[in-house]
């Protein structure tokens, strides 16, 4: 960056003008192997997730969640979905969402885009996610996190994208502090009462039924996910603010600014301990739930369920699996550039390619499944078991992969990247942009 472009940016800053974005994203070259394929991996692990909820004859447990019936194989997919993947990905989602945030806010602003520019260029994207997400709910899969992240986004980054460092590592213990008491307050109240295991509701609503994906009518069905949309989206995400779950998002945003992602050999102490310690204790928090699932573990129901006690173990310690998970991406991306074999290249290719036009793949799963597995549908749910469901989720993600690389080898971005970015950097409209992505 030339210093007039810097001096400019600077007297921009200070008189508050508008100015058109510097540039319209990143280029190939500014990508970074870990990042995309993170996100990759993420996609996969959210099919999974996803598509469970569409057992419409399976019988539900306690949780709400996961299927009790089934033999062997179901109930090791299904203790394998709690330890693994339940509350897992949407802090690794999070990490990687507030991750890419920031990199998009450096970038504009070290091309001479005023700060307020660039924060409000985010804001857009912003609301357009919000949009996106209830389109998405209502249409087709009750559980969006599109709309979720597009309003924590848009209070977070008005919030922190400006502010110091010193400043943003305050506000991550004092989210820390905050996620840490309000997780806590009820179960020390019920372990001081002698309450603990009847802390919950055995005879609450399965959460399954949000998705109504066991409704025969579309209209119907689309009317309890537009409920559940709008729910997830202007009341859940408000609560995580003030529960402080949003620390994960601050910490994309710190690591961010350190390039930890894109410089993963200069942070290997960090990310070494952040993953064996933040998996460890993300799977450990979930195993009492899991073990109770499948039965290995006698507890009363209410302490399975929903509000119940070991459900927030689980929860509580889904932070920590989500950083953990990608920290260690980010170790086998220092490991793969220092190898010397070729060998595995196409395929890493072909995931990374599904973490570069992750919206599109995240809203082509939907379009996938939900019209084949729901009642008013195909109906295929009916018929699926926890093992045979995982299996045809893989098989969902396989073919995002083969339409991402087929993208990739073409030189296309993802239909939705193409359409946000357009709204976003309003082409036309007098934008100084001289590089595309």
């Amino acid at each position: 960056m030339t210093v007039e472009t810097k001096n400019t940016g600077a007297r921009t800053a200070k008189t508050g003008l508008r100015t058109a974005p510097r540039r319209a994203g990143v280029l190939p070259a500014e990508r970074a192997l870990a990042p995309d394929l993170a996100r990759g991996l993420m996609l996969l692990f959210i099919v999974l997730s996803n598509t469970a909820f569409h057992l419409t004859a399976a019988r539900h447990g306690p949780s709400g969640w996961q299927p009790v019936d089934g033999g062997w194989l179901d109930h090791a997919v299904q203790f394998a979905m709690i330890t693994v993947l339940d509350l897992r990905i949407y802090p690794l989602f999070a990490f990687l969402f507030g991750y890419g945030m920031m990199r998009l806010y450096l970038r504009q602003t070290a091309a001479g885009t005023s700060e307020r520019d660039a924060v409000r260029l985010l804001r857009r994207r912003s609301v357009c996610l919000v949009v996106i997400g209830l389109l998405h709910s209502t249409l087709l899969m009750a559980g969006d996190i599109i709309g979720y992240y597009g309003v924590v986004s848009l209070v977070l980054g008005w919030l922190f994208l400006r502010r110091s460092d010193r400043a943003l590592k305050w506000w991550i213990w004092i989210a820390a502090a905050q996620f840490v008491l309000l997780a806590a307050q009820p179960v020390v109240s019920a372990l001081l009462a002698g309450e603990l295991g009847s802390l919950g509701d055995a005879g609450a609503e399965p959460g399954a039924d949000a998705y109504a994906a066991g409704e025969s009518s579309w209209v119907a069905a689309a009317g309890t996910r537009l409920g559940s949309g709008l729910f997830v989206t202007f009341a859940a995400a408000p609560l995580s603010l003030v529960g402080g779950a949003y620390v994960v998002f601050l910490l994309g945003f710190w690591a961010a600014r350190k390039g930890v992602l894109e410089n993963p050999g200069r942070h290997l102490p960090l990310l070494r301990w952040t993953a064996v310690t933040g998996i460890a204790v993300g799977w450990l928090g979930a195993l009492p739930a899991a073990l109770a699932h499948v039965g290995a573990l006698d507890v009363p129901d209410d302490a399975q369920s929903e509000g119940g006690v070991l459900t927030m173990l689980r929860d509580a310690t889904g932070n920590a699996a989500g950083l953990g998970y990608v920290a260690a991406v980010a170790l086998f991306a220092h490991w793969w550039a220092g190898r010397e074999s070729r060998r595995g290249t196409r395929a890493l290719s072909a995931v990374t390619a599904v973490g570069k036009r992750s919206l599109s793949c995240y809203l082509a799963h939907s379009l996938l499944f939900a019209p084949v597995l729901a009642a008013w549908g195909l109906g295929l749910g009916e018929h699926l078991s926890s093992a045979t469901m995982a299996l045809f989720a893989v098989g969902v993600w396989l073919v995002t992969v083969a339409g991402a690389y087929a993208l990739e080898r073409a030189g296309r971005r993802g239909p939705a990247e193409a359409v946000l970015r357009r709204i976003m950097y309003r082409p036309g409209r007098g934008s100084a942009s001289t590089t595309g992505a």
